[in-house]
């Protein structure tokens, strides 16, 4: 018997796993990636740094397996832009999904159309650090660099070119922005519409689904592995997750409380309103006909560490606040857009800022905390109600660790939340794939049944109905402040 390492490239956290049958992990590892923030906003990664996490992880799950390695099952971070030459070294350090220079640019495009456009093609809402809009600052202030680069892709096929030497992108990655789900291939138009047409040549071509790749010499040596192992890449880490934590069903929904707080519910209907808000996107799954509908926001656990910098206090506290403070905060409301970024979805404004109202000298830090949870929860529902969940919701994260801020949701979103015990959901689902396309799937329903379910409170929900009409009001009167 052999064992497939499925490994999730985060944005700060690589981690590596092995799982049984039953879907459990029997080995782990992770290691901290690097993110660089400079002025403007920008975010940016070191390729090189990326693909040295990966080794590290993989050489400590290897080393700790009793059966060799059969494959090694890549999935990671989305968006952004990873530029590299023909034989997989980066041109410049890659600009993070979290990159906020292109936001003048977004809005102008916001302003004359372009993102309509866009949207109204490929039923994907761009926003700062997504590749058209990357894409086209580069162009304007970098062209030098896009000369000297073979492929303008992402973090996981970025990893897969200097493992195996193939240039190629996984068709969930390549749905954003430029990809007509339902046709699974580039719309020029939409190229075209972000000034890009003479870059087209930058734009890997997706992958068959499911495809299988080798280890080449180089790769074999950063991972120990022998060479000409399999290795797949993809889905990216969205819908990997989705896959992972059992969503199977048209209805059933994912919420991911990560970094950021992501949003998908699975449908079999690639359509979409093109005069609607310009905002989040469908990937495309590896199976043909399935797309989710996904509205990742920009909030999420970022916004928690940053409450606790200001308060000084740790992050293990977050449970021991959420108690101290009932549902509604003491009066405290909150709209939780920290990301200097902005926000993308479920809708996309780079301006999007957060505020606090209600505060008085009684408040303390477990009612500004509360009323941050309770407002992240909001926009969770936000963006559920604009995905049409309707089916079972699944959910992962360091969120969800903790169990007070895990039942502030479901009682927001007034539903049961299903949380698979293993807390490695993408790599699963990368895991599941790749077993798949090497012939040997594993039982997805075996898989799925070691998870716990948590209940919400019917009274608690009903409270958290006017709360919710009341986020949808101060959201809506921010927004306007957010024009001026």
């Amino acid at each position: 018997m052999t064992r497939i390492i499925g490994v999730d490239i985060g944005t700060s956290l690589t981690k590596a796993v092995a799982f049984d049958d039953d879907g459990l992990a029997v080995a782990e590892a992770c290691t901290p990636s690097e993110l660089v923030q400079l002025p403007g906003g920008r975010v940016e990664q070191d390729l090189d740094q990326v693909v040295g996490t990966v080794a590290t992880v993989v050489r400590q799950v290897a080393a700790e397996l009793a059966e060799p390695v059969g494959a090694v099952a890549l999935t990671g971070q989305g968006d952004g832009v990873w530029l590299r030459d023909e034989h997989g070294r980066a041109v410049r350090p890659a600009v993070s999904w979290l990159d906020g220079r292109a936001n003048a640019l977004l809005a102008e495009w916001q302003a004359g159309g372009v993102s309509s456009e866009v949207f109204g093609r490929t039923g994907s809402g761009m926003f700062p650090g997504c590749a058209g809009p990357v894409l086209s600052y580069l162009d304007a202030h970098e062209p030098e660099t896009l000369d000297r680069a073979a492929v303008a892709g992402y973090c996981v096929d970025a990893v897969l070119q200097r493992l195996t030497g193939e240039i190629t992108v996984d068709v969930s990655d390549a749905s954003l922005p430029f990809l007509d789900p339902a046709t699974r291939r580039y719309d020029d138009a939409a190229i075209a519409a972000c000034g890009l047409t003479h870059r087209r040549d930058l734009l890997a071509e997706p992958a068959a689904p499911r495809s299988v790749f080798a280890l080449d010499a180089h790769g074999a040596e950063l991972l120990g592995l022998p060479a000409g192992l399999p290795v797949t890449a993809g889905p990216f880490d969205l819908p990997a997750s989705a896959i992972g934590a059992g969503v199977r069903k048209p209805g059933d929904g994912i919420l991911t409380a990560g970094t950021t707080l992501a949003c998908q519910v699975l449908t079999g209907d690639a359509t979409f309103d093109p005069d609607g808000e310009p905002a989040g996107m469908f990937l495309s799954t590896p199976d043909e006909g399935q797309y989710l509908r996904a509205m990742p926001a920009m909030v999420g656990t970022a916004s928690i560490d940053w409450a606790c910098r200001m308060f000084g206090i740790e992050v293990g506290r977050i449970g021991e606040l959420l108690a101290q403070s009932g549902p509604g905060a003491g009066g405290v409301r909150a709209l939780p857009f920290l990301s200097a970024s902005g926000e993308r979805a479920p809708f996309v404004d780079a301006a999007a800022r957060a505020q606090f109202s209600g505060l008085s000298l009684e408040h303390g830090p477990a009612d500004i905390v509360r009323a941050l949870c309770e407002s992240i929860a909001y926009a969770a529902r936000h963006c559920f109600d604009a995905a049409g969940l309707s089916g079972t919701l699944y959910a992962c994260g360091g969120g969800v660790r903790s169990a007070e801020w895990t039942q502030i949701f479901a009682d927001v979103l007034g539903r049961p939340i299903v949380i698979p015990s293993d807390p490695g959901v993408g790599a699963r689902g990368a895991v599941l794939v790749a077993a798949e396309a090497l012939g040997e799937p594993y039982d997805a329903e075996r898989w799925a049944a070691s998870s716990r379910t948590v209940q919400f409170d019917p009274s608690a929900a009903e409270f958290y109905r006017s709360g919710y009409d009341d986020y949808q009001a101060s959201l809506a009167a921010a927004r306007q402040l957010w024009r001026l």
